[in-house]
């Protein structure tokens, strides 16, 4: 008996050994999406996202936001909102700031219209801006947990002036210290998160961190986390052995915490023109737990528990259901809004 005794003990912790902290989803378009008529149903209940997310095992909620004033286009006031909805559902606030008037990736980062042009004057404004965010947030009663200053900054953010190929990396730096200084001087425990694309990129992720952080620029206690994008269908090389080695290796030289941020993986149709990156997975709602799985696993064997979260990219976005990829449907959730055997990634593969 006393060994029954102790296996009735130790199997519950063996189911905790490869969790995440941090378990979440972006939901960025929801309000939106309801306003549409869009309804969510798990298990054949309607139920709102946030509370079907956090049935499933999610503990945090991406919230982008743009500088337009349009509550459509991911204003703060629509973050706000979002966030009321994600605290009161038991999920932790995390935001998103795109720096911009509307979306920023790898590809384009747009000074906002209304913004300085200049570098002396967008440090200041950023550093405003930035603070003002986290006010508002603390202000509500839903403070922030992790805030991303900027998305995607592989090559600078605020296009041209902190644009790493055309003036390097002094301006960026700049700017992310004004950033970082600014959501600080609102709240003591927020956690500032840099976020870059294609976390698999040992060499461009190597080269990002060992340039960004300069004397009396953006130094290594300006930033708690590292977060990655991973996603199977850009780039062949997007492989979980080349995150692994990539995630380990920025962990190596900054000993700080790293998240997946941004990922997915199609349920169905098909992937014109587009191989992804881990061939032996299928194309279905048990590949998508099989991916996530996978993701969890590289994470977890990051040394010193520094692999802390995964976040899935808008798992409910019916109407964009490719996600930006060309994949036909890479959501948790199929047309009509019912939920998909693969939300159990929150509890079983995260």
């Amino acid at each position: 008996m006393a060994g029954l005794k102790t296996w009735l003990f130790v199997l519950p912790l063996l189911s905790l050994v490869n969790a995440l902290t941090w378990r979440g989803a972006d939901f960025s378009s929801v309000i939106n999406l309801e306003n549409s008529g869009r309804i969510y149903r798990d298990s054949g209940a309607n139920g709102k996202l946030e509370t079907i997310l956090h049935s499933r095992g999610a503990n945090i909620a991406r919230i982008r936001i743009w500088t337009s004033t349009n509550n459509a286009e991911y204003s703060t006031t629509h973050g706000l909102q979002l966030a009321k909805r994600a605290a009161a559902a038991g999920l932790a606030v995390y935001v998103n700031l795109h720096y911009s008037d509307t979306w920023a990736d790898p590809g384009k980062q747009a000074i906002p219209s209304a913004w300085p042009k200049d570098l002396a004057g967008l440090n200041t404004r950023i550093y405003n801006y930035t603070r003002d965010i986290v006010t508002s947030f603390a202000s509500q009663g839903t403070p922030i947990t992790f805030l991303e200053i900027g998305n995607e900054i592989n090559d600078g953010m605020l296009w041209p002036v902190g644009r790493i190929s055309v003036n390097g990396y002094d301006g960026l730096s700049q700017l992310l210290h004004s950033a970082a200084t600014g959501a600080r001087s609102a709240s003591s425990s927020v956690k500032i998160m840099v976020h870059l694309a294609n976390g698999w990129d040992n060499s461009g992720v190597s080269s990002f961190f060992n340039n960004v952080f300069r004397t009396g620029q953006l130094t290594t206690s300006d930033v708690d986390v590292l977060g990655f994008s991973f996603y199977p269908f850009y780039d062949t090389r997007a492989t979980y052995a080349n995150l692994k080695t990539s995630l380990q290796n920025v962990v190596n030289k900054l000993n700080k915490d790293v998240m997946v941020v941004e990922t997915d993986w199609p349920a169905t149709g098909s992937c014109n023109g587009v191989t992804l990156s881990e061939r032996s997975i299928a194309i279905s709602a048990a590949g998508q737990d099989t991916w996530v799985r996978g993701i969890r696993d590289v994470l977890t064997s990051i040394s010193g528990g520094h692999g802390t979260g995964l976040v899935y990219w808008e798992p409910a976005w019916i109407g964009n259901a490719g996600l930006g990829s060309s994949c036909a449907d890479a959501l948790l959730v199929d047309g009509s809004g019912n939920t998909r055997s693969s939300i159990s990634i929150f509890n079983t593969a995260m």
